[in-house]
């Protein structure tokens, strides 16, 4: 819970926009993907016609480190029991989606993209008639792989600065009108797609200090320190005793014979 607590306390440093992305993107509701959600509150039994209440609990994922490179529309790892055979215990099993590698083409970024994918990506970009219409029309909670979040941010960022496809103005604008209610402020695709360390590093180089220097928000702890040592050698001078006065050697210490020549 103190994590959470924490992570909150430093999303409020940020701006809005990324407040409202990342708490989507972590937290949002996702759409069902490997259960079939009931309507309504309640539901009869029609053999024994007891009640029970409807549980549209969503069935609990695993998300392997592979799973941030590719597009696997909403499916992950499910893990759960298998029951192999009748007069035996339940084992524990793992459901894997089958993954296929594809090439798509995105319109916007004029690029052909070889990306592991499912079929059930495959069927959701043909609905959307394209990639770029699937990503930007899906929310990040359901895209939820790096390499979705991205290739929307760079789509939102083309959009916004308008300067893809320079070579074909004509194109350009009839992207522009096909993706008009996608375009969003320039600020505010800068700031989407971003991971909670990389947007703690851009709130970083926003609030740096112009002036070069020592750091404005020193801790206290280190100017204090500083002081202390100044003032313990300003003391330290002044209680040191006086060196002793220096005597002139008489003339009858060089006549003395035992005395050690460095000249010979």
């Amino acid at each position: 819970m103190s994590g959470f607590k924490t992570r909150i306390t430093i999303l409020n440093r940020l701006p809005d926009c990324y407040q409202k992305f990342f708490r989507e993107w972590k937290y949002g509701p996702q759409a069902p993907v490997h259960y079939i959600p009931e309507e309504g509150k309640w539901k009869r039994n029609p053999e024994t016609g007891e009640v029970k209440i409807i549980q549209n609990k969503p069935i609990p994922l695993t998300y392997p480190k592979e799973f941030d490179d590719g597009l696997w529309g909403g499916e992950a790892l499910v893990r759960g029991f298998q029951k192999r055979k009748q007069l035996q215990r339940r084992v524990p099993h793992f459901w894997f989606p089958s993954l296929i590698k594809s090439v798509l083409h995105s319109e916007i970024l004029d690029k052909r993209m070889e990306i592991t994918v499912t079929h059930r990506t495959l069927r959701l970009v043909d609905q959307h008639y394209g990639l770029d219409s699937y990503i930007l029309e899906t929310p990040p909670q359901d895209l939820k792989s790096n390499l979705g979040i991205k290739l929307k941010r760079s789509l939102l960022l083309a959009l916004a600065k308008q300067d893809f496809l320079p070579n074909n103005p004509a194109k350009r604008e009839e992207l522009l009108q096909k993706y008009q209610k996608h375009i969003i402020p320039l600020e505010e695709a800068e700031w989407y797609g971003l991971t909670l360390a990389e947007a703690l590093e851009k709130l970083g180089k926003v609030e740096q200090p112009k002036v070069q220097g020592p750091a404005i928000n020193q801790p206290l702890k280190i100017k204090f320190r500083e002081e202390f040592i100044q003032q313990l050698k300003a003391e330290q001078e002044e209680n040191q005793p006086p060196p002793p006065p220096s005597s002139k050697p008489s003339w009858a210490s060089s006549l003395n014979p035992f005395k050690f020549n460095k000249s010979v």
